[in-house]
């Protein structure tokens, strides 16, 4: 302890105090330190006591004692710690105790519960998401300012409200209880609402929810959810599958010009037949007097024009369905039935190009769940390109032979439904195989790319996957493949299946 003149008595307590303590005169001069004091000055690598002290020490203890109080928490700090210190003065002897405390992981501690709480009022004022507590039954706790934005109420009109009065729409109220029930299970939930604003608009809301559970109990005590407004976004996806619709119908349009040959020929062949058997008709007719029994013939022509006719009928109502512009319409789809229409529809063009379609049909018919006519527009699509990849791989055809496409139906062990256009073309490298179903990739002089990107995006539009795969005898196999919660009513297939199919 330092010697100095005439200094407060120093008691025993106070040099075994652990906290610093120091005595000064009416200027701030110290005159005696305790060993704690003298300890925090080695530690602190300080030369004199006096800079422990605040730098306006001086002014702290004329104050004191011209005020004849105790001066408490005044902080100083140096070397990393911070300490607190109480002003004690002594009126009679003009001098002052100085009583400190180390206060460094206190007020260290306070100072990131402030910056954390400015952080907090800074993100749950200014956010444009809805962040708010709810009790277990859902009624609103508080709420941040965009309540006022996306719903139209303040957060002080909030609390106490309970959800299915605050968020207004058709089947609201069974989603909110399904969410309440997810809570109470997993203690995670997000849910998409459409609500009515408080003004009256529609608005569309992404809700996710977490669950704050009793520690012991594992009961729901509070449930804290942010919301977001998703409105412009579901417009967007709206407006994006409309121009997809617009494409597609495009699309169609397009494959329609490129295949009036074919159907030209289908139905040229039912009118073909109608004429003929009209006019045969009308001769039988003209012999009825003279002989009863050409009656027989005209009525047998007359139900051969029916047929005929309604075959030609059927071809203008496929054509008209595969033209038809509007939403999807997913239904059953019995495969073999389509495909044998698709290779109908694709003959003439195979036969103008010296290919031969087969088809390799399982023998009970797969039953998917698709739009027809877009899964039409996808087969034909792998149809023509490979009758295209064919004629490039075998541009004379009479003298190597007539190629194939091969189009089969099939059941794997995963119980999964494959599609399978196989060509004997050139094939594709893995590379080749990779970018092949890029949008706007092509290696047609006149191709925009489209096909098979736009082929992919339906397929999976139905649940299922589109890929191709190198064949080992040459060429290239696409295969449409369908998870088997997709299957419909199908057997067992038993009928021949090309290899790489499965």
């Amino acid at each position: 302890m330092s010697p100095s003149k005439n200094p407060i008595a120093f008691s025993p307590l106070l040099a075994k105090d652990p906290h610093p303590t120091l005595i000064v005169n009416d200027r701030a001069d110290v005159l005696t330190t305790n060993a704690s004091a003298d300890a925090l000055l080695n530690k602190a690598q300080l030369s004199t006591a006096g800079q422990l002290l605040p730098v306006n020490a001086g002014a702290l203890v004329a104050s004191a004692l011209e005020q004849g109080r105790a001066i408490e928490n005044v902080e100083s700090r140096f070397t990393g710690t911070i300490c607190l210190w109480c002003f004690i003065p002594d009126p009679h002897s003009q001098q002052v105790l100085i009583r400190g405390r180390d206060a460094t992981q206190d007020i260290l501690a306070q100072e990131e519960a402030v910056r954390s709480s400015r952080l907090y009022r800074l993100i749950t004022e200014n956010t444009t998401d809805l962040i708010s507590r709810h009790a277990p039954d859902g009624r609103f706790i508080d709420a941040t300012p965009a309540s006022w934005r996306l719903l139209g109420y303040w957060p002080e009109e909030l609390r106490g409200q309970a959800l299915e009065m605050v968020f207004q729409g058709e089947h609201v109220a069974e989603q909110l209880a399904l969410t309440r029930h997810r809570l109470r299970e997993d203690g995670y939930a997000t849910m998409t609402l459409e609500i009515l604003h408080r003004n009256g608009s529609r608005r569309w809301f992404e809700i996710a929810s977490r669950a704050i559970r009793e520690t012991y109990t594992g009961a729901v005590v509070e449930v804290i959810s942010v919301s977001r407004d998703i409105t412009a976004r579901v417009a967007s996806e709206e407006q994006t599958r409309l121009l997809a619709d617009e494409l597609a119908h495009t699309a169609r349009l397009a494959t329609l010009g490129e295949l009036a040959s074919s159907i030209a020929h289908e139905m040229n062949q039912p009118l073909a037949s109608i004429v003929n058997f009209a006019s045969a008709s009308q001769r039988f007719l003209k012999e009825a007097d003279q002989q009863p029994d050409k009656l027989i013939k005209v009525d047998d022509g007359l139900q051969k024009i029916v047929h005929h006719a309604n075959r030609a009928s059927e071809v203008i109502k496929r054509l008209r369905a595969f033209l038809r512009k509007g939403e999807k319409r997913m239904g059953p789809v019995a495969l073999n039935a389509v495909i044998t229409d698709v290779v109908r529809l694709c003959q003439w063009e195979a036969d103008k190009n010296g290919v031969r379609l087969y088809e390799n049909l399982a023998a009970d018919s797969p039953v998917i769940t698709a739009d027809p006519v877009l899964l039409e527009q996808v087969l034909i699509n792998l149809i023509r390109n490979g009758i295209e990849a064919n004629v490039e791989a075998n541009p004379d055809p009479g003298s190597a032979g007539t190629s194939r496409i091969v189009v089969s139906t099939c059941v794997n062990d995963q119980q999964e439904t494959l599609i399978q256009v196989s060509d004997e073309g050139n094939g594709l490298s893995d590379e080749g195989i990779r970018q092949m179903f890029q949008p706007f990739y092509t290696s047609k002089p006149k191709g925009l790319g489209l096909g098979l990107s736009m082929s992919r995006s339906i397929i999976e539009g139905f649940g299922g996957f589109l890929d191709a795969t190198r064949r080992e005898t040459g060429g290239l196999a696409l295969i449409c493949r369908f998870p088997a919660n997709n299957l419909r009513c199908i057997q067992k297939n038993h009928s021949g299946v090309p290899p790489d199919a499965r």
